[in-house]
This record gives structure tokens, C-alpha cells and sequence, in this order.
């Protein structure tokens, strides 16, 4: 299922990684630190925001916790079935694991995933298998083992331990906290997989689940619809910011977002004017804002980094990094927070 750029997520959800990154001591203002996200809305059911935002708590998160053992995988874990509202109830009350997961793809966007997802039914495996193409690079494995860990978690809720899934697969190398993984959920995951994937036993996944209720799975499949109108973002400038953090890159022309959301580039500069704003000045503080988390954060070189944020060489850096911060990438590496 893809990704849709336009959703937004409910802000409550937030809380989660709020209360997460608490346990380490990190309080809630670091984690919203230019979220644009106010404490008070953290407790309001009916608040919604946009991917960019949330993608900044994330990396907030990230930011905030170096030292903690596989995050994103523990993060994940904290998600159940009740968190997510009627998508969750959705999956509680339906025939099958099976059909649960399916129902869960056609709503994705009401959960947290970033990740895409498709299922695999064959004679003897059911596979939940994940998708994090789309996923910024410098978020990608964080979010992979959070979205995998949540559907774990969901599958086992849903289970009432009557089963639990069988293997866990990771295309990438085993990382440093591959037994940190282990020790959570008591799988050792298979790394240097053909894919990332949840995969259970399919007589178990085909197991009635105990709440099955084929009248109510239609009224909330309808709510779920009726949210997922509700959470369309109205602003260009949402999606452009996803799309350029996302699949396209921040090296991303004008026209190459255009194409992307089926558009001329003339339609896409009216737009934006309509908004305020211009397709320069969006890319500008997405690599301005990329560019001070990498100096702080990674012992990138400059020349990488002029690459990886879309420039032609790295005097092209150097010169806009001195037109927001009148200093040198170098100086402000040596002192931040001057």
C-alpha cells in the first residue's frame, strides 16, 4: 500500500514517544522542540498534524536518546490495539488475523506506520511484510523497528497468546542491539533477509479471533473511511516537504515535484503562492534544518554533506550555511550552540 503523503496523523499519538523518551529522563519540551506541537494539544483527542511535524519529533527522539539500546523496536512495542481509536478496534473485532491485517492496509494512515505494507498469504506462512523505501535515510532504521515491533505487538494482542509469530525478517546487516531485539520480544530476528517481514504460521493466523463482529467491523470500517477525509491535509506545502524529505530527495527540482503530484510546474508555483510561500523557500529550511542536525549529530564531511543536501560542491554549501548563520560549517560544528 502506498504511502500517502497528504494524511495527517492525530497528535495524540505523540504522547507516546512523549511518555517513551520521559522514562529516559528526556522531558516533553525537548521531544517538541520545532514540532510546531504545543504540550496541551499532546491531550487533545480531535488534534491532527501534519507528516512534517511528527517527522521532527521523531527525530527529536532519535536526537535526544544516543545511548538507548534499539529505540525504535522499544518504541514500538509501547503501541497497542487501544491506542489507536477505531483502526485499532477494527483489527480487534475482525473474523481472522488475516482479514485484521488486511483491514489494517486499507486504513494505514490512521496508524502510526511510515512504512508501506503488503501481505503474503501461501500454503503454509502468513507474512506481514514491510516497505521503508519511502523513509528518510536518517530515519529509516529507527522507523522500520518501530513499525515492525508495532505490528509484533498488535499480532500478539489480537492473538490473546494463543500464537505468536514465528520469525522476524530484516533485509539490512544485523545491527549492535540485534540481541537488544531478542531480549524485547524473545525472536532472534534473521537479518540479510530477502525482505522485512512479520511472518506467521498460517493455521494460526487463520484462527477465529474471539471479538469477531461482522456487523460492527462495517459501521467502523465506514468510520475509518470518514476519518481518513477528515485528516487530508489542505496545504501544498505539507506534501511538498514530505516528498522532498521522502522518495524524491532534497536534490528535488520544482518539476520533479511537479510530476510527482500530477501537476505543471506553473500550477504548482500558483499554488504555493496561494500559500504564501515558494518551492525554494520550502526546500531552503528543510536543508537548513537537515544541515544543523547533521553538524551536531555525524562526523559527515562537508563535501558529503553538500551532496546528500542537494548541492552541486560544497562552496555551494558553504555559501548558503553562511547566508542563514553568517559562520562557516566548520565553526558552527566546533560550537553549535552559539
Amino acid at each position: 500500500m502506498a504511502e500517502d503523503v497528504s494524511i495527517r496523523h492525530p497528535v495524540a499519538i505523540g504522547q507516546v514517544m512523549v511518555n517513551f523518551a520521559a522514562r529516559y529522563g528526556v522531558d516533553a519540551a525537548t521531544c517538541l522542540l520545532g514540532t510546531g506541537i504545543e504540550p496541551s494539544q499532546l491531550r487533545d483527542a480531535d488534534a491532527l498534524i501534519e507528516r512534517d511535524q511528527e517527522m521532527r519529533l521523531v527525530e527529536n527522539l532519535i536526537l535526544a536518546l544516543p545511548h538507548v539500546q534499539a529505540p525504535g523496536f522499544q518504541l514500538g512495542l509501547q503501541y497497542n490495539v487501544a491506542t489507536f481509536g477505531t483502526w485499532g478496534f477494527v483489527l480487534r473485532i475482525s473474523r481472522n488475523v488475516i482479514e485484521a491485517m488486511r483491514a489494517a492496509l486499507r486504513y494505514l494512515p490512521l496508524s502510526t506506520a511510515y512504512c508501506q505494507f503488503t501481505t503474503v498469504l501461501d500454503e503454509h506462512e502468513f507474512s506481514v511484510v514491510a516497505h521503508p523505501q519511502s523513509i528518510p535515510p536518517h530515519l529509516r532504521q529507527f522507523l522500520l523497528e518501530r513499525d515492525t515491533a508495532t505490528a509484533l505487538n498488535l499480532c500478539h494482542e489480537l492473538g490473546l497468546s494463543a500464537f505468536r509469530v514465528k520469525r522476524i525478517e530484516y533485509q539490512g546487516p544485523a545491527p549492535l542491539h540485534a540481541a537488544q531485539i531478542e531480549a524485547l520480544c524473545g525472536i532472534a530476528p534473521v537479518y540479510r533477509s530477502s525482505r522485512n517481514a512479520l511472518v506467521l504460521d498460517r493455521r494460526d493466523a487463520e484462527l477465529p479471533l474471539p471479538m469477531y463482529d461482522p456487523h460492527l467491523v462495517r459501521l467502523l470500517e465506514d468510520e475509518c473511511r470518514a476519518q481518513l477525509e477528515k485528516r487530508q491535509v489542505s496545504g501544498l506545502s505539507g506534501q511538498i516537504r514530505q516528498l522532498i524529505l521522502g522518495p524524491l530527495g532534497l536534490v528535488a527540482s520544482i518539476d520533479d515535484v511537479a510530476q510527482h503530484l500530477a501537476m505543471s510546474p506553473r500550477s504548482l508555483r500558483r499554488r504555493l503562492d496561494e500559500e504564501q510561500t515558494r518551492f525554494r523557500q520550502i526546500v531552503d529550511t528543510e536543508r537548513r534544518q537537515m544541515a544543523t542536525r547533521l553538524l551536531e549529530t555525524t562526523e559527515m564531511k562537508l563535501d558529503e554533506m553538500a551532496v546528500l543536501l542537494g548541492y552541486s560542491d560544497t562552496a555551494s554549501f558553504t555559501r548558503a550555511f553562511r547566508r542563514w548563520f553568517n559562520r562557516s560549517p566548520g565553526d558552527y560544528r566546533k560550537t553549535p550552540q552559539a
